[in-house]
């Protein structure tokens, strides 16, 4: 016989927790993700300037990919809800978990997508001038922002699942 622990780990009985345990994984890959790729193309976009790619990637328009983390808690809760008071809202790492996404929304939603959409317009409107500079300094300045967060965002995701991974306290 399995252990607790690893039968509710596995799921082998639950179908629909594995189901939510999947949809929490698969917000949390896809959010973070587009977070982390965002990072990326801003620096790529401050130290090459706007090639094809780049401009294509920060076409004017919502980042809904990124906006796929608003399901990472909504699953864990639902997790919480379905694991029959295995799992339980009061469990440090469950707080942590929530401290964690709370930071990373805060940051994403304060300063990376409002940057992202700064840097979506000045690459809509075209060349500051027509001189050799391709962006101007506050649009290296946004690239810088949401490069920086981006890789911030990342850290912050591989500490979570660590997190949710080990179960400390």
């Amino acid at each position: 016989m399995a252990p607790a622990g690893l039968h509710l780990a596995l799921g082998a009985d639950k179908p629909a927790f594995d189901l939510l345990l999947i949809g929490h994984v698969a917000c949390t890959i896809f959010g973070f993700g587009a977070l982390a790729t965002s990072g990326v193309q801003a620096v790529r976009l401050r130290r090459n300037g706007p090639g094809s790619t780049v401009v294509r990637y920060f076409a004017p328009g919502v980042n809904w990919v990124g906006r796929v983390v608003y399901g990472v808690p909504l699953f864990g809760f639902a997790l919480l809800a379905d694991s029959h008071d295995h799992l339980r809202i009061g469990d440090a790492w469950v707080v942590a978990g929530l401290v964690l996404w709370a930071l990373a929304i805060g940051a994403a939603e304060g300063l990376l997508w409002p940057a992202e959409r700064r840097i979506q317009a000045a690459l809509a409107a075209g060349p500051p001038d027509e001189a050799s500079t391709p962006i101007g300094p506050s649009t290296r300045r946004d690239c810088a922002i949401v490069g920086l967060l981006g890789a911030v965002l990342a850290v912050i995701f591989i500490t979570a699942t660590v997190v949710m991974v080990a179960k400390p306290g």
